[in-house]
């Protein structure tokens, strides 16, 4: 990873949600944060809050981890009252939470019923703007909200209601950026490519995807690291983007700008295998 300025965020205090295990984009913002000078709480819940609290203790400084289900009302409740009664706020918050049934990913589009479509749209799209309901009455200066996107400007195969509720996380953004303006908190997003996160690990699908990615991104892609992801969520959480509010930071290697992967002439490279196969995409960005 490249060097961090300890000055980019010192003094900030900054609220995480979705660390599972190190291999987590959270895990990697919380750890570059912390390096560059900022106060950093996670939050977990349920049966995975031990693998929360494990990933807290290789942390450069271990932190304390937060109970907080993002679907439960009285969770965001007590978070807010804990954070109210240490008597400082918070500089910002990162929404790293996504979620779909198995009925609604796979490419049963049709199939799926409304059940599952709305634990998908609670828990990976409402829960940005239930993040912003409860915590920005803690950014008395401002501050800057940022949630973890994948591309949902078309439709991947087998992503299903996973993507239509990444279209809505993108159009909760919109909303919050245009309410909470007036207040100086901004609301911005990072699309990532693909990530071998523990939200991808168990997706058929994955390396397809992944490998496509790497051959096709115009500056190269590596699945395996994060930290590209990471420092343009501190870049958003630091004052150089005060000015920024409403939009979707594309990390990904340039993938998202095109119509089609490049032939291997014009890449330069062979990828393996004939490169005719549709990839399979899942929920990487979390």
């Amino acid at each position: 990873m490249s060097p961090v300025s300890h000055a980019l965020l010192a003094g900030k205090r900054l609220l995480v949600t979705g660390v599972l295990t190190k291999r987590s984009i959270a895990f990697a913002v919380a750890e570059r944060a912390q390096l560059a000078g900022a106060e950093v709480l996670l939050t977990g819940f349920g049966r995975t809050r031990r693998m929360t609290e494990r990933a807290a203790g290789r942390l450069p400084e271990p932190t304390e981890v937060l109970e907080l289900d993002v679907n439960s009302e009285s969770d965001w409740v007590a978070l807010r009252a804990e954070l109210e009664s240490r008597g400082r706020g918070l500089d910002g918050a990162l929404h790293a939470v996504a979620f779909a049934p198995e009925d609604a990913i796979g490419g049963a589009f049709l199939d799926t019923g409304y059940e599952s479509a709305a634990t998908a749209f609670q828990t990976s799209a409402y829960s940005y703007a239930a993040l912003a309901r409860h915590l920005a009455p803690l950014m008395e200066d401002g501050g800057s909200l940022v949630g973890l996107d994948f591309d949902a400007s078309v439709a991947w195969p087998a992503y299903d209601w996973m993507g239509v509720s990444k279209a809505a996380l993108e159009a909760v953004n919109r909303y919050l950026a245009r309410d909470l303006g007036t207040v100086r908190i901004r609301a911005n997003l990072v699309s990532a490519g693909p990530i071998g996160t523990p939200a991808a690990s168990g997706i058929p699908g994955f390396d397809q995807l992944a490998g496509q990615w790497e051959r096709s991104a115009p500056l190269g892609w590596d699945p395996t690291d994060p930290g590209p992801v990471a420092d343009a969520v501190l870049f958003l959480f630091s004052e150089m983007s005060r000015a920024i509010s409403g939009e979707i930071l594309h990390v990904d290697g340039g993938a998202h700008a095109l119509g089609a992967a490049a032939a291997p002439e014009a890449s330069g490279s062979t990828p393996p295998g004939d490169g005719g196969s549709d990839p399979v995409p899942d929920g990487v960005a979390i």
